[in-house]
């Protein structure tokens, strides 16, 4: 299928006339969701309303883009219809023409972030903010490789997407509430909307609610090298029972219980060295998990080793390359990591490395009662993973590899090596967070992403 490579003034005012419709249809559903900064459920209604007044004020005539952002900047309610103005008005200042392609509309987004941050005095992590710079950031990163766009507008909301659904793991109040974050719901709404009217389809109706999604609470264990009062600081919000027994000022070993087992694990393995990992379902849930969620397994392709010991104790099932799967079934995930295995009618992972099936991996929840949708999630992370092999066993080999990968973006680097890696010196040569997994008779791969 061809999709436009611009929108005119046409395509603006059906992505508004979209949102408008969208916004009020599930006013109450954003307005369901709103527990933070006060549970006043009314950021569904000030949404769609400042969208209501974008729209009419783009009714009268003119330049659609300057229509839109007057009409919404004057018409915007509350907290969340502010931020909805900034992003119009970004689209506005990033066009002379009504007319919007690719670079216009990450330049637009980078913008939105500027604005944004420039109107609200004290930005909170978890809100529609976080989702915001999330969306601008996969935005350039698809310009940055030169996409149309179609592609670039699908990245955005795949990250928009992919930040709503982190939102709990960053602020308490809606970890405990089971929601999203109202205000982030309805600028994914918004994004949705734009990629349907590039689609020509109608809009993709995501479920906002997530306390299924959060899972059962599990019990996380690893040995952690790196900074541990960043950690601590990083992991508190998302469980309880926080517990790091020191070793030396910069490792020891880290315990806690956590409905956001994703998360946690990601958030270690970007802020330091993490090994002996270890993932148990308290016992109060177990009984739950076995009666309510499908039979599912998690299986990962690896040879017989380190890698296999990794895989293993993270809670996959590990399977030999070349074998077959025992009795598949569409629940079952395979990993394949680029190996051979007859898994029937399981989900295939197919990437190609070590590293991306350990991401992939990371973002997996036990209690997530929906397979395809998680399957979806794990592949949207191994994909967004860049990979690739150190021409030598060298730690100058690896940090050129690294810089070379860093050249296309990126906002963290992954390392899988045997190599005594110094990752807060490589922080800081590199400019952005790198974490390592080491284990001997590994041949070294990095990841970008």
């Amino acid at each position: 299928m061809t999709f436009p490579s611009a929108l005119d003034s046409t395509g603006l005012y059906g992505w508004a006339t979209r949102a408008v419709g969208e916004l009020n249809q599930r006013r109450a559903e954003i307005n369901a969701l709103n527990v933070f900064p006060v549970p006043d459920s009314d950021t569904g209604s000030n949404m769609a309303h400042t969208m209501e007044a974008a729209l009419a004020e783009a009714d009268k005539g003119g330049d659609v883009a300057a229509a839109l952002a007057l009409g919404s900047v004057r018409g915007a309610r509350g907290n969340s219809g502010m931020v909805l103005s900034q992003v119009l008005r970004a689209v506005a200042d990033s066009t002379s023409d009504s007319l919007v392609d690719a670079p216009i509309f990450a330049q637009a987004m980078d913008l939105a972030v500027e604005l944004v941050d420039r109107a609200i005095a004290e930005p909170v992590e978890g809100t529609v903010i976080s989702v915001l710079r999330a969306a601008a950031a996969a935005s350039r990163d698809a310009v940055d490789t030169e996409q149309p766009l179609h592609p670039t507008v699908a990245a955005t909301v795949t990250a928009a997407r992919r930040a709503l659904r982190d939102t709990p793991s960053q602020l308490a109040v809606l970890r405990e509430a089971g929601v999203v974050d109202a205000g982030g719901a309805g600028l994914v709404i918004l994004l949705e909307c734009l990629l349907a009217e590039i689609e020509g389809t109608d809009v993709a109706n995501v479920d906002m609610h997530v306390p299924d999604e959060q899972g059962p609470e599990l019990e996380i264990m690893f040995f952690y090298h790196g900074d541990l009062e960043g950690l601590e600081e990083e992991l508190r919000p998302m469980g309880n029972s926080l517990v790091i027994a020191r070793a030396s000022d910069d490792s020891g070993s880290v315990h806690i219980h956590s409905r956001v087992a994703g998360p946690v694990i990601e958030k270690a393995y970007a802020l330091g060295d993490v090994s002996q990992l270890r993932l148990e379902v308290l016992p109060e849930h177990v009984a739950e998990i076995q009666s309510e969620q499908p039979v599912r397994r998690v299986v990962v392709v690896v040879p017989e080793g380190g890698m296999s010991e990794l895989f293993s104790s993270v809670g996959a099932t590990v399977l030999r390359p070349g074998t077959s799967l025992d009795d598949p079934s569409a629940d079952d995930i395979v990993i394949t990591n680029g190996l051979d295995i007859e898994a029937g009618a399981a989900q295939i992972i197919d990437n190609a490395s070590f590293i991306s099936g350990l991401a992939a991996l990371s973002v997996y929840e036990v209690g997530h009662p929906d397979t395809a949708a998680m399957v979806e999630t794990m592949r949207d992370v191994e994909r967004s993973m860049r990979v690739a092999h150190p021409a030598e066993e060298t730690l100058d080999s690896v940090r050129e590899t690294a810089q070379q990968l860093l050249k296309e973006g990126g906002e963290q680097v992954s390392l899988l090596t045997s190599l005594p890696v110094d990752t807060a010196a490589l922080e800081e040569e590199l400019g952005v967070q790198v974490g390592a997994v080491t284990m001997a008779n590994i041949a070294t791969e990095v990841g970008v992403e």
